[in-house]
C-alpha cells in the first residue's frame, strides 16, 4: 500500500496527441521487493495451512515450480502491475516536483486544471474514491470562484 519505488510519466514531444512515455518502475527498491516477497510467502503459508486442506487443490500462482528466492523475484517482476487506483502522477503543491498548484492549476499551462487522484502528493492507504470526489468538489469551487 505504500510503495517506495517511483515511476514517471513524461511527454514524448510538444504535441499533446503523442502518447506519453510511461515508466511504472515497479519493484525498483529493495523495500518493495521484500514486501512482495513477504506477502507472497504469507499467502502461501495461509493457503497451505490445515484450514484449507479439505478444499485445496494446488497452487496456481506463483506455482509449485517457484521455490527459490531468485525464482520468486523473477515471478514478481513478470507479474507485478497496478490495481486500479494509480495516484500521485501530477503532484499538487509548491516546488520543483509539483505539477499542479494548490488550486489544481497545471504550472505553465493557462486554463488547465487536474482534478483526480493523480494530484495527491502522497499515496493513500485506502480506496481513492472518496478523496477523488472531494478533489472534484474542490475543483468545482475553484472554477466557480474564478468565473
Amino acid at each position: 500500500m505504500q510503495p517506495t519505488s517511483r515511476g514517471s510519466i513524461t511527454f514524448a514531444s510538444g504535441n499533446f496527441r503523442d502518447r506519453p512515455i510511461i515508466n511504472p518502475n515497479y519493484l525498483a527498491t529493495k523495500a518493495d521487493i521484500d514486501a512482495f516477497m513477504h506477502a507472497t510467502e504469507l499467502a502461501r503459508s495461509i493457503g497451505g495451512g490445515q484450514a484449507f486442506s479439505d478444499i485445496r487443490k494446488s497452487e496456481l500462482l506463483p506455482g509449485p515450480t517457484v521455490k527459490s528466492r531468485d525464482d520468486m523475484h523473477q515471478f514478481l517482476r513478470q507479474s507485478c502491475s497496478t490495481f486500479f487506483h494509480p495516484t500521485s502522477t501530477c503532484k499538487m503543491g509548491v516546488g520543483k516536483t509539483a505539477v499542479v498548484d494548490p488550486e489544481l492549476r497545471v504550472y505553465g499551462i493557462q486554463g488547465l486544471r487536474v482534478a483526480d487522484a493523480s494530484i495527491m502528493p502522497n499515496i493513500t492507504s485506502g480506496n481513492t474514491n472518496a478523496p477523488s470526489i472531494m478533489i472534484g468538489w474542490k475543483a468545482a469551487e475553484f472554477i466557480l470562484s474564478a468565473a
